[in-house]
């Protein structure tokens, strides 16, 4: 297959993504593949993240590739490690080591037409050190959560103490007896937060917004119960079916079908300022930690530890604005200084600048990817493909998330790429791409979809969400039902691709 070019695929990214990628193109009969990723290991974000409180933070048997479920989750919703090592039993099962290349960053990729081929053509991908490889088919596979974002603040440089990311952890850095303040109140920092109170002096959390946290059930899964698992798989389908149900209806009811279901979003987000209530008593801490925006506006998380850190009499929460940083500390704009000797950010990822795409693609006619989407709008057809770049599919793309585990978006697009190179084996085609008119339609309908939406309909104005791009518009999920997605994965119209 590979003719010309040095490989059949190249796969961006180790992770669960572009795993679940190249198991599909071996399925689908390709072996000459390369799998290619900046860090040192496979894994992705289970690699790259392994800060103090790491955990999934959806049900563990919702977390996982449903063709290869893992019966032995150690909790409900498992720790970080597990992941990884989930990942590796992966890699090992269906022979994707002897794929991958790591320590490799993919500095840009150019489309180059080949003479005599109409239509046809191969991918140059360039790789730090200077190194170059041509490929028949370039798939992106680099995650949503990919470029961390470090905040402009003046003085940030300048500043003396130790400074630490959550996605660039030190696990050797001893945080006992230090003063600390940590930026962030996302997600991650609803998971670290906890963890470094217990080892700091003092510790000052720097809220830009408030978060809805709601209560967490979860519980060490008894070993008899993953054996049971593992004997009779029929089992862990089942807790993945209800877990799946319950997080479906999460998305849909509370955030998709907003202007329909209005008090079911209304209530959830009630759950949670009952859950900080319950723990904070203080009037005015309460008030800094209720946020002033509609349910799923930002994206909530669970937690049982979060609120009561505030409780605890080394640890503050400053919502003053951060003006500028001195070398030994953080000054707010009302004057107030905060000595510090270790600095913590979870400020959580840069996507709509950096990351969408991870890394340069040029396309036909030169044109620049990126550049494209911020100066028009951002959109992917099924999440997956892009007019004017052949042969080339985006993994981490616009309106490409589906549901509330990452797993479901992976097979989605896993049954994408098995219904689109069965069309390309019939036809014994060399190439594909996606036509105008398929992805304006169904940006068309992704946008209508939207329109019922919380982020379109509730009170979405307070707050600064990953969600929304600078056009304004929240184009990361997929507005449909997982049944609709996984549906059209495997049915949508073979007429919307060109072949070649």
């Amino acid at each position: 297959m590979s003719g010309t070019v040095d490989h059949d695929v190249v796969i961006i990214g180790a992770g669960f993504g572009g795993m679940g990628a190249a198991i599909e193109f071996k399925r689908q009969g390709y072996d000459n593949i390369l799998i290619v990723d900046r860090e040192d290991d496979l894994g992705g974000t289970w690699h790259v993240n392994h800060y103090p409180g790491l955990a999934v933070d959806i049900p563990s048997v919702t977390y996982s590739y449903s063709f290869e479920p893992n019966p032995f989750w150690s909790r409900l919703f498992a720790p970080g490690p597990e992941l990884k090592r989930y990942a590796v039993h992966v890699a090992d099962k269906y022979d994707l080591h002897r794929h991958m290349r790591f320590g490799k960053a993919v500095e840009g990729a150019r489309w180059e037409e080949e003479e005599g081929h109409s239509g046809g053509g191969h991918w140059v991908v360039n790789l730090s050190g200077g190194e170059t490889l041509t490929t028949r088919y370039l798939v992106a596979a680099t995650g949503y959560l990919s470029q961390p974002y470090r905040p402009e603040i003046p003085g940030i440089d300048e500043f003396a103490g130790d400074v630490l990311h959550t996605a660039k952890w030190d696990d050797s850095y001893d945080l006992s007896g230090k003063r600390i303040a940590v930026i962030g109140t996302g997600a991650t920092a609803v998971q670290l937060i906890p963890e470094v109170a217990k080892l700091a002096a003092e510790m000052t959390v720097y809220q830009r917004t408030p978060i809805y946290v709601t209560s967490k059930t979860d519980f060490a899964i008894p070993k008899s119960v993953q054996r049971i698992f593992a004997r009779f798989p029929l089992t862990q389908r089942a807790a993945r079916l209800v877990s799946t149900s319950l997080l479906e209806l999460l998305m849909v009811a509370g955030v998709l079908r907003y202007r329909q279901l209005r008090r079911f979003n209304e209530r959830a987000g009630s759950l949670a300022i009952r859950h900080m209530k319950h723990h904070i008593k203080d009037p005015v801490l309460r008030e800094k930690l209720t946020p002033s925006y509609s349910f799923g506006c930002k994206r909530p998380t669970f937690s049982n530890d979060f609120y009561p850190t505030f409780n605890l009499p080394h640890v503050s929460l400053e919502t003053t604005p951060i003006e500028r940083f001195d070398a030994d500390g953080i000054v707010t704009t009302d004057g107030k200084k905060t000595t510090i000797d270790t600095l913590v950010l979870a400020t959580g990822y840069n996507i709509w600048d950096v990351n969408f795409p991870a890394f340069e693609v040029i396309g036909r006619e030169g044109r620049d990817l990126g550049k494209w989407w911020r100066d028009n709008r951002f959109c992917a057809y099924e999440g997956v493909s892009v007019p004017m770049f052949p042969n080339f599919l985006c993994l981490a793309s616009p309106y490409s998330y589906s549901g509330l585990s990452y797993f479901t978006t992976i097979e989605y697009q896993m049954q994408h790429i098995a219904r689109l190179f069965g069309e390309v084996r019939r036809r014994q085609a060399r190439g594909f791409e996606v036509t105008e008119k398929a992805n304006e339609e169904f940006l068309d309908r992704m946008t209508v979809l939207l329109g019922d939406s919380v982020f379109y309909n509730g009170n979405c104005g307070p707050v600064r969400s990953y969600y929304f791009n600078q056009h304004g518009e929240a184009a990361i999920l997929r507005p449909t039902s997982t049944y609709n997605t996984r549906r059209e994965a495997g049915s949508f119209a073979l007429t919307d691709y060109s072949f070649s």
